[in-house]
């Protein structure tokens, strides 16, 4: 056998498996859950990116619509955010940091501030690696959460759903590479 010709064997075996698997990932991750197919029939993967810390991973994130969102128009569209933890978190540290970064967002008083975290922190659970969250948008009315497809509660609040998804999807985001990201441009 030819030196050469074992080489392009060997890569054209290794270009062939990796774009098998390349290929057989996004039909998987383009299915969505359970909850979110209940939700939001119809709804299609748009994006998704990961958050890092410190160059640590703390999860992966997967936006569902039912179509594209332009850049302005995420709170009225129906939508899910899945979140898929890559380390453990503690679920009232998690309603914490999300009024912190809802008030990035626009000002609201304290006692406002301290309702939405209680119900924030009553709703959702500590999380392990590899346990998902997803909040499904119900625009100007709602914001749903599930655990791991299980449902575990809603805010019944449209100023606290635009803010909350605005977290992820608002352009003035704190993470603008995971909303690119996300809405897939």
């Amino acid at each position: 056998m030819r030196r050469g010709a074992g080489v392009s064997r060997r890569a054209l075996l290794l270009a062939t498996t990796g774009a098998a698997a390349a290929a057989s990932w996004p039909v998987r991750a383009s299915i969505a859950p359970p909850e979110i197919a209940a939700e939001l029939p119809g709804a299609r993967l748009l994006g998704s990116g990961r958050l890092r810390f410190l160059g640590l991973q703390v999860y992966e994130a997967r936006l569902w619509a039912p179509r594209p969102l332009a850049d302005d128009d995420y709170a009225r569209v129906p939508l899910a955010l899945e979140i898929e933890y890559a380390r453990r978190l503690v679920g009232r540290l998690i309603a914490e940091r999300s009024i912190v970064e809802m008030r990035r967002l626009a000002a609201f008083d304290d006692a406002r501030a301290e309702r939405w975290r209680a119900q924030l922190a009553a709703i959702l659970p500590d999380v392990d690696r590899g346990d998902r969250l997803t909040g499904v948008q119900l625009p100007g009315t709602a914001a749903r959460f599930f655990a791991n497809g299980r449902a575990i509660g809603e805010v019944r609040d449209g100023e606290f759903t635009r803010l909350f998804f605005g977290i992820w999807l608002s352009p003035q985001t704190s993470e603008p590479q995971l909303r690119a990201a996300l809405l897939g441009t």
